[in-house]
């Protein structure tokens, strides 16, 4: 396998002030395209859930297997896509991650227009499997494109891309797709059955074309990809679970981090991919709630931008996300307290507050895994499966205690969590000389 060869020193100090190295800008270009598509499929599953009640005549526990499906991908293939990106090195790896991922989006668009759900959830697996190991491939590889010095810029500038994409998704799929869905799921309730499943049939037909570009502008973007100059530069292996390994696995730091984590992905995707359900909540129009998820990922970009002007320029990350979960804290007790559309927008600034919690989260929980480091960010994405878990104690239990109550009682211990992380470990491995 070609390997990328290290800059030299004379190189390295050239670019010490740049926030790209000998590869140049292509490579970083190319990446915040990746990060975009990322963001772009991630994000559409807000709107998703909506879309699926109707067009399956689904309850909300059956519509929320949606982000289940999904984010449990994360649990099940980030071990094997770490053994995948090993075996293909970065930039092969990459580039595979995006075709299967262009399988799991032509899969979903195909069998929602058959109205096959169990179909359309398996495309899902198939996508969250692409996504998985695309995670464990760009991250490190945003890394090594320049200065080490500059690898929190380079990730941030990923970021802003990925939410970007994130608030123009759902947008995409209202205008493209849903744009008559409160009509729909009126004419289709007062239908008789015949009548009811030619609706449907019709309804859900708009959603094919769209999904068959986005696979082929995946296909493209792979392509791209494999033509680029993005360097082939080797994975880092799984190291084996000798005594020393499991004991940095085992580090309180490490193992916290892993939870806080599963906690936060789930709050990420209450107040995103929830929103349209909790605003159902209050009787508000499907013709609205389908465009609530851009009002979150809208708020989460703002506190990424916030984030990376202020960080660490005038507050350290640690201390920025413990004031970031004080935050969460009272944007869900004023959603708690409030009403209808003002309820919803305390829901929609929780983006702001979480911009900055998960990029926080990781270098802490990996400070000083030494050789481990690989497995332990394995075991950090597998994390995101609490997006799977979350959601859905949240349907299951809110005809019980409430909606409001519900979303209160599943983010209010989440945040006070994250905060006790930062801390309790948000100083680690930082004040030893």
């Amino acid at each position: 396998m070609p390997m990328a060869t290290a800059p030299s020193p004379s190189e390295t100090v050239t670019n010490r002030v740049r926030l790209v190295g000998p590869y140049g800008w292509e490579p970083l270009l190319v990446s915040a395209a990746i990060f975009f598509a990322m963001g772009f499929v991630t994000w559409l599953n807000g709107p998703l859930i909506s879309f699926v009640r109707v067009a399956f005549s689904l309850d909300d526990v059956s519509a929320f297997f949606i982000p289940l499906v999904f984010y449990v991908s994360y649990l099940v293939f980030s071990i094997p896509a770490s053994l995948v990106a090993r075996r293909l090195g970065l930039k092969t790896g990459l580039a595979a991650s995006i075709l299967l991922s262009a399988l799991g989006v032509a899969t979903f668009g195909q069998f929602i227009t058959w109205r096959i759900y169990g179909g359309a959830l398996a495309g899902l697996l198939l996508l969250g499997a692409g996504l998985s190991l695309m995670q464990v491939v760009i991250n490190p590889l945003v890394s090594l494109l320049g200065p080490p010095t500059h690898a929190a810029k380079r990730i941030a500038i990923m970021g802003i891309s990925n939410k970007f994409a994130g608030m123009l998704a759902p947008v995409a799929l209202a205008v493209l797709v849903m744009r008559d869905i409160g009509t729909v799921a009126q004419r289709a309730q007062a239908a008789d059955p015949a009548t009811r499943e030619a609706i449907l049939n019709g309804f859900v037909q708009a959603i094919y074309w769209p999904y068959l570009g986005m696979a082929a502008l995946l296909v493209g973007l792979a392509a791209l990809v494999w033509m680029s100059p993005l360097p082939q530069i080797e994975a880092p292996p799984l190291p084996s679970l000798s005594g020393q390994m499991r004991e940095r696995l085992l580090k309180p730091h490490l193992v916290f981090g892993v939870f806080v984590l599963f906690l936060y992905v789930g709050v990420e995707v209450m107040a995103a991919d929830a929103i349209g359900t909790y605003g159902r909540g209050f009787g508000l129009p499907l013709d609205q709630t389908k465009f609530f998820t851009s009002l979150t990922l809208a708020a989460m970009l703002a506190g990424y931008v916030a984030g990376f002007i202020i960080v660490p320029r005038f507050v350290s990350q640690e201390r920025y996300m413990a004031f970031s979960c004080l935050a969460g804290m009272c944007l869900t007790v004023f959603a708690f307290l409030a009403h209808g559309y003002v309820s919803v927008l305390f829901v929609a600034l929780l983006g702001f507050a979480n911009a900055m919690i998960m990029p926080t989260i990781f270098p802490i929980a990996i400070r000083g895994a030494g050789r481990a480091t690989s497995l332990a960010s394995a075991l950090l994405i597998m994390a995101y499966s609490g997006g799977a878990i979350i959601p859905q104690f949240y349907v299951l239990l809110k005809p019980y205690v409430g909606f409001q109550a519900m979303f209160a009682l599943l983010v209010l211990p989440s945040y006070a969590a994250i905060f006790l992380y930062a801390r309790l470990y948000g100083r680690i491995g930082l004040d030893k000389k």
